[in-house]
């Protein structure tokens, strides 16, 4: 086995960059270069997971039956802030098939005094059927004191003690860099609360075997729902074994584990019995966590020719809650333009409302609107053209290190996507529609984001005797097919048929394996198997060198042959497993470090063609224009994939910001429950 060693790491993950240090097992080797002829990877392949989706054979967490399993409801509080007063659970007991209602005074461990949002847990009743447990819910009595609160963001900030600075960032004097301006813009935006809604709610499926405990969990970070719960209930991680073997949707919501997490733990163990504790649609919308609203002010300074001088951008974003971490909305301002001097400021908003949590791009997706919004302002007082005004101010090296960047096309996006769009055809004030009251025009915007993936992340790959390949890792694939991409790069590396590599996956007793999140799941799992991949094909290469009677450097492995790199003599490898027999072959691979002497970025350009109805403000989307640099392509079939994914993010997006709002209110429903 490879050697292990201590080395200092650098990750970008959802916007942020964290500097740790990463154990790592032997030495990493170069990846294939642009022009690599390969057979497996960069070639459409069917997912070898397709079937057991569409048939219905794919189990996901809440499909799973144990026997003598339990249901588990959670009663929810109606306020936004109050004290718990007393719970009664004496009418809800009596049905029949109900077997238990645990509140704070019989689980201090779970439930709270004083609840500060409309959904928190105040107690949970479990039935031998969901129906009982419905029912007995209805028939829990909860006497609440009501406490004041703050549920509107704005009315949050006037309240200084309910505001944090978590970030800040400056480079240059940006009070010079105004002072030299021609023209400044200074624009305010807000950003409205948005819902994930995964198709596959949040939930947990717990049973216990003497002291451990197997947790099934819809979650897109298997081995950070093990952390949680393990220190949540006083146990250690090897007691704790979580599986995911598929996941209904998360979009950021999934990153962790949640109350149903602990309470299908506890009771489980409590009771002796399997717990199933699954949230219906209304708590996935109520408590599920949620896409920040934010209130954004940014200045921009330029000259008379589009040069930009200075920025400043400030940003509150609405937490709920948790005073924990707060989404990068200021990452975007800081690091896509070329401009000397930039101020920016990030705030945490404390606001009585469902906990956030993160969700597609978080931070960024809210801070790019503002910022590509300002900069279209700024376009139209200089009386320049939108696209023409971020070319002018095109970042050739990152601005906050000023490394250069493993990889940049955004030049590239620009023009195709231009091309692709008509952006010829765009006139300012725009032009006339299919109506006297409907005007049509064209916009466009730039993305930034992260996605080079990091350490850490551990592979085994296990050849048998018959020349199949088990790759065991502790990867979740949340339904973006990293499972074919993880089997292309084996058979890539082991010239294999793919039909013999099968994965072993979504487990914690697996290798660890990163979060499926940020845009980095196959770049930090994928390097990580290719190594483990190599070290099985140069054990492979040293018993095909004994049984050729000649080195392992002068061997190669291609269309199941060992074939000698002169005179062209040939092993089949079906020949050289027969010759292992029971023995298995057993690969080690580690992710290493990214380069730390570049930067590692994904850029965009979208376009959109809309038609405005001036009467109302209605806005119809014609056209949405996408062009990412996506780097290296593994299943070309998947990534219709990345172009699916571009097409959803780019259809969510319009959806966000021109037609829906979670409108967060303090009320109590006339039936008594809560709303949000």
């Amino acid at each position: 086995m490879p050697s292990a060693r201590v080395v200092k790491n650098r990750t970008e993950f959802e916007g942020k960059i964290y500097e740790e240090l990463a154990l790592v097992q032997g030495s990493d080797i170069p990846a294939w270069s642009a022009d690599a002829e390969l057979r497996h990877v960069g070639r459409s392949r069917a997912r070898i997971d397709g079937p057991q989706r569409v048939s219905g054979r794919a189990r996901y967490t809440t499909d799973l039956v144990l026997p003598g399993m339990l249901h588990a409801r959670i009663v929810r509080s109606p306020h936004p802030h109050a004290r718990v007063v007393r719970v009664d659970g004496k009418r809800a007991l009596a049905l029949p098939g109900v077997r238990a209602v645990v509140d704070r005074a019989g689980a201090p461990e779970l439930f709270g005094e004083e609840i500060h949002y409309v959904g928190a847990p105040v107690a949970v009743v479990v039935g031998e059927t969901e129906e009982s447990a419905a029912d007995a819910l209805r028939l829990v009595e909860v006497e609440y004191e009501a406490l004041p609160f703050v549920v509107d963001l704005e009315e949050a900030i006037a309240d200084r003690g309910r505001v944090q600075r978590k970030e800040s960032y400056s480079r240059g004097d940006p009070r010079r860099g105004f002072r030299d301006a021609d023209v400044v813009v200074d624009a305010r935006y807000v950003t409205s609360t948005q819902l994930h809604n995964c198709l596959e709610p949040h939930g947990s499926v717990a049973q216990w075997d003497g002291q451990r405990l197997t947790l099934w969990e819809s979650t897109q970070a298997m081995f950070d729902v093990r952390k949680g719960v393990a220190k949540a209930i006083g146990a250690r991680l090897d007691d704790v074994r979580v599986i995911c073997d598929y996941m209904g949707g998360g979009f950021g919501s999934k990153l962790g584990h949640g109350h149903h997490s602990e309470i299908a733990a506890v009771l489980a163990r409590r009771l002796g019995r399997p717990i199933r504790c699954v949230m219906d649609r209304r708590e996935e919308n109520l408590v599920a966590g949620n896409r920040s609203a934010t209130v954004q002010r940014i200045r921009i300074g330029a000259t008379k020719d589009g040069k930009l001088t200075a920025l400043e951008h400030v940003a509150w974003s609405g937490t709920g809650t948790e005073d924990g971490w707060v989404a990068s909305t200021t990452g975007p301002t800081n690091g896509l333009y070329d401009v000397a001097n930039v101020r920016s400021e990030q705030f945490l908003v404390l606001t009585n409302t469902g906990p956030f949590s993160a969700f597609r791009a978080p931070g960024y997706v809210e801070g790019t609107f503002a910022l590509e919004s300002a900069m279209d302002e700024l376009a139209d007082r200089l009386a320049l053209d939108p696209l023409a005004l971020r070319r002018k101010n095109y970042a050739k090296l990152d601005p906050q290190s000023g490394m250069r960047y493993s990889l940049k096309r955004l030049d590239q996006c620009y023009s195709r996507g231009a091309e692709l769009a008509g952006w010829s055809r765009r006139k300012p004030g725009g032009t006339q529609g299919r109506h006297a009251y409907l005007r049509r025009g064209l916009g466009m915007s730039t993305q930034v984001w992260g996605g080079g993936g990091g350490p850490p992340a551990y592979a085994t790959i296990h050849l048998n005797a018959d020349g199949t390949a088990i790759v065991r890792a502790g990867l979740q694939d949340i339904g973006s097919g990293t499972k074919t991409a993880i089997a292309q790069i084996v058979a890539e590396e082991l010239s294999l048929p793919l039909e013999r590599v099968r994965l072993s996956i979504g487990e914690t007793d697996a290798p660890y394996g990163p979060a499926s999140g940020g845009s980095m799941t196959t770049a930090s799992l994928g390097p990580a198997v290719r190594l483990a991949a190599v070290d099985v094909r140069r054990q492979l290469l040293e018993v095909a060198a004994g049984l050729m009677e000649m080195r392992a450097s002068e061997i190669r492995l291609t269309d199941g042959h060992a074939i000698a790199a002169r005179g062209g003599k040939k092993l089949a490898l079906d020949e050289v497993f027969s010759k292992l027999q029971n023995y298995t072959v057993i690969g080690h691979g580690s992710r290493h470090p990214n380069p730390d002497d570049v930067r590692l970025r994904s850029f965009g350009a979208h376009f959109a063609e809309v038609e405005v109805d001036i009467r109302t403000g209605a806005v119809r989307v014609l056209k949405i224009v996408a062009v990412h640099q996506i780097g290296r392509v593994v299943n070309p079939r998947r990534d219709a994939g990345a172009g699916l994914r571009a097409d959803g993010g780019s259809r969510a997006r319009s959806t966000e910001w021109t037609r829906h709002e979670r409108e967060p209110r303090g009320v109590q429903d006339p039936d008594g429950e809560g709303r949000a």
